[in-house]
């Protein structure tokens, strides 16, 4: 099975697959979520629905220590980059993963979000004329231990991340755009919550993308049980 990019209708902020016929000749579409509350990130996009290949291999990656396939799944990014114009701000945003509390990174050995940045980055300054990106790893840091995000409600999502993120180079970032990268994206409270504390900071536009989209109208269908050991403890620290 393909890693497929998703092609369909999503929400016009935060990058939500939305399937429904009646919505195919809407300009600007916003998800529920997106109408009754504002993220702090300006637009979100993902590559594809966090299902099938592209869910076992961010878990290969994030749960059996493949830190090349980080690298070599960042370019798949650059569909995500190229549906919000990020290459119209001039000068080039800076690339900014989503950290991993010290102790979690420590445990892991790397922060795959970073790996991903990294492999975007390279592949963009092949592809767009040689200027490299910057990834500033480590301008934005996580301060404090926070539950994993799986089987929290949107609520308690962003309530277990509000507060946990902190901006630890103030003049680097200010009045820079930002893209901030992740590896999957859920309800977008991680994202958001980074994003609040980098304009809190003195960002500028703050972008997020995300490698992959999980939401409910979307179940992966595959093989659970010959997935199931990746994680043993079924936990997203992200």
């Amino acid at each position: 099975m393909a890693v497929e990019p998703w092609e369909g209708i999503c929400c016009g902020r935060c990058g939500l697959p939305i399937v429904s016929s009646r919505l195919d000749e809407a300009e600007r579409v916003l998800c529920g979520g997106c109408r009754t509350g504002n993220p702090d990130f300006d637009v979100a996009r993902a590559f594809g629905v966090y299902r099938g290949t592209l869910r076992a291999l961010i878990l290969q990656l994030k749960f059996r220590r493949r830190e090349r396939l980080g690298r070599r799944l960042g370019p798949y990014l650059v569909a995500a980059w190229e549906r919000v114009e990020i290459f119209q701000s001039e000068p080039r945003p800076l690339l900014v993963p989503v950290p991993l509390f010290h102790a979690r990174e420590r445990q892991r050995g790397f922060n795959q979000a970073r790996l991903l940045a990294e492999g975007l980055a390279r592949h963009l300054s092949r592809s767009r004329g040689g200027k490299r990106l910057r990834v500033a790893a480590h301008v934005l840091a996580r301060i404090r231990e926070t539950l994993p995000q799986t089987g929290l409600s949107a609520l308690e999502r962003r309530e277990n991340v509000r507060g946990a993120f902190k901006v630890t180079d103030l003049e680097r970032i200010e009045g820079c755009d930002v893209v901030l990268v992740d590896d999957v994206m859920t309800t977008g409270a991680t994202l958001s919550a980074c994003s609040h504390a980098l304009k809190q900071g003195g960002a500028g536009t703050v972008f997020a993308l995300a490698l992959a989209r999980a939401t409910p109208q979307f179940p992966d269908m595959g093989d659970a049980e010959a997935s199931a050991d990746i994680d043993e403890s079924g936990r997203d620290w992200t």
